[in-house]
C-alpha cells in the first residue's frame, strides 16, 4: 500500500515571495516498518569528515545523498519519506537549502519542519537534516 498523502502543496504556491519548489503535504498516513535516520550533515558516511565546502547548496546536495544512501542501505527509497526535519543555522540559507532539497523530495510530499538554530555539532556545518521514513509492508 502506497502511503496516503493528506493536503499535497508546493511551496512556491504557499511562499510566492520565495524562490523555491518543494512539493510537502500536511499529513501522512503510513503502514510498514518505520526508519528513523540521524540528522544529516554535510559529511563522508565512512570517515565522518566534512565536505570541503562552505557552500549551502554544496552542504545540502551531500546530506540529501547521505539520505538518499541510507534509506537504500536500509531496504528503502526516497519515495518511502514521510517527515523531515530541516536545521539551519542562519534563515538566510533557507530558499538555497530548500530549493536544493526539493530537488531530491519532488514528488514525494513528506511533511516539514524547520527551524533555525544557534549552531550545529560542528562550526563548519550550516544545515542538518534529520528524515523518517516508513517502508511499505
Amino acid at each position: 500500500m502506497a502511503h496516503t498523502r493528506i493536503r499535497k502543496f508546493n511551496t512556491r504556491d504557499t511562499y510566492p515571495e520565495q524562490k523555491l519548489d518543494n512539493d510537502l503535504c500536511q499529513a501522512v498516513v503510513a503502514r510498514g516498518a518505520t526508519v528513523f535516520l540521524r540528522g544529516q550533515c554535510p559529511q563522508d558516511l565512512d570517515t565522518a569528515a566534512n565536505i570541503a565546502s562552505a557552500d549551502p547548496v554544496d552542504q545540502t546536495h551531500k546530506v540529501m545523498q547521505n539520505i538518499r544512501q541510507l534509506i537504500g542501505e536500509a531496504g528503502g527509497e526516497m519515495a518511502h519519506l514521510c517527515k523531515v526535519v530541516v536545521y539551519l543555522t542562519d534563515v538566510r540559507h533557507r530558499e538555497a537549502v530548500y530549493r536544493t532539497m526539493g530537488e531530491y523530495i519532488k514528488g514525494i510530499h513528506p511533511v516539514s519542519t524547520g527551524v533555525v538554530v544557534t549552531a550545529l555539532a560542528r562550526p563548519d556545518w550550516l544545515v542538518e537534516i534529520d528524515a523518517t521514513f516508513v517502508i511499505p509492508d
